[in-house]
């Protein structure tokens, strides 16, 4: 269903995360209900410090048993190589025909730092500094060759057309890039850049350079003063504020039952807790939750984590998503094929073919 003309389009998103799974299979089921579900991506976390799999991996074996649904991993900046997580990323993009996204975060322990031989790490502000100098970085890369620039002609030891490839020189902080990049570009010309917006520097870093922002915060007011300071940075950036989508960050605990709101969440709302925003009660009252704040322009759209990934989040696309696909709220099919359609994002121009052309 696509929304009445002036409405804005509601997006919906859940995290994946099973901290005791590491069969892929667990993770399969879990994409391909939220794909039943019409979600626009799912995510899952990494880290260094972290058990569990690797996030791109499975989700690039999620990618073979999913046709829609977006899948976006945590790919972390610090303490790695930009160019081998572009790489990383743009492959997922092209063996998902289109559907990749990467969150961008950082490391900030010192337990971290000591696993790659350093004794201290960095304050937040240098750690996202360099995270936005990795994303514009990856960007650079995914424009170097432009589309179709690909020749896979290995009897004349060509891969790629040269008159289609463009170098990129640039030295950052903590590293410097030279050259174009070795795969083709990535199907969406640019897979979707999703950056955890709640904290400071990582805000800066948002409106720089993310295409979704995330917001935890169990405040509405305070989450439509983080999207509009969010849109007006990106604004004067020199970026197209309406090509900047916010999703308030909740975790959702849906095991009361279909009301069932606690009591001290406000009738289904959500409540600050050490972890975060939590909303502890049933569908129904969730989908009320969502269209209340989505009615009021708080945000545009919610990233859902279950407290119990498998219950909560059948629970979720049985219950709450219906609920607002019978109120005209959400759509009950996917609009395209790649996670820029279900954003309502554009492709981006090939910066440098366009900046060829113009010369």
């Amino acid at each position: 269903m696509t929304p009445p003309k002036g409405r804005r389009r509601l997006h919906l998103a859940a995290a994946l995360d099973q901290p005791s799974a590491y069969d892929a299979g667990s993770y399969v089921d879990a994409a391909r209900l939220a794909e039943r579900g019409g979600l626009d991506f799912v995510t899952l976390g990494d880290g260094f410090g972290r058990p569990g799999p690797d996030a791109l991996a499975v989700l690039a074996r999620v990618a073979s048993a999913t046709r829609r649904v977006g899948l976006v991993p945590t790919v972390t900046t610090t303490h790695t190589d930009p160019v081998r997580v572009q790489a990383a990323v743009a492959a997922l993009d092209l063996v998902s025909r289109g559907r990749a996204g990467w969150r961008i975060e950082v490391s900030a322990a010192e337990a971290e730092a000591r696993l790659f031989g350093r004794h201290h790490t960095a304050s937040a502000e240098e750690l996202w500094r360099e995270a936005g100098e990795a994303a514009d970085m990856a960007a650079r890369l995914w424009d170097s060759p432009e589309d179709g620039a690909d020749i896979p002609d290995g009897a004349c030891g060509r891969f790629a057309d040269p008159g289609r490839q463009h170098p990129v020189d640039c030295t950052c902080s903590r590293f410097r890039v030279r050259g174009p990049s070795t795969g083709p570009r990535p199907p969406q010309g640019h897979p979707v850049r999703v950056v955890d917006a709640t904290g400071k520097p990582a805000r800066a870093v948002a409106a720089l350079h993310a295409d979704v922002a995330l917001v935890r915060t169990a405040h509405p007011a305070r989450a439509a003063a983080a999207r509009a300071e969010l849109r007006a940075s990106a604004a004067a950036h020199g970026r197209d504020p309406d090509a900047l989508r916010v999703l308030a960050a909740l975790d959702i605990d849906l095991g009361g039952g279909e009301y069932a709101a606690r009591p001290g969440h406000g009738g289904g709302g959500p409540r600050p807790t050490p972890r975060g925003p939590l909303y502890r009660g049933g569908p129904v009252d969730l989908a009320e939750l969502i269209a209340v704040w989505h009615r009021e322009g708080t945000v545009d759209g919610f990233h859902l984590t279950p407290a119990e990934p498998r219950r909560d989040l059948e629970r979720l696309v049985n219950g709450t998503v219906p609920l607002l696909q019978h109120r005209g709220l959400f759509r009950t099919f996917y609009p395209g094929s790649t996670l820029r359609d279900h954003l309502g994002l554009r492709r981006p121009a090939n910066r440098d073919a366009v900046a060829g052309g113009a010369s």
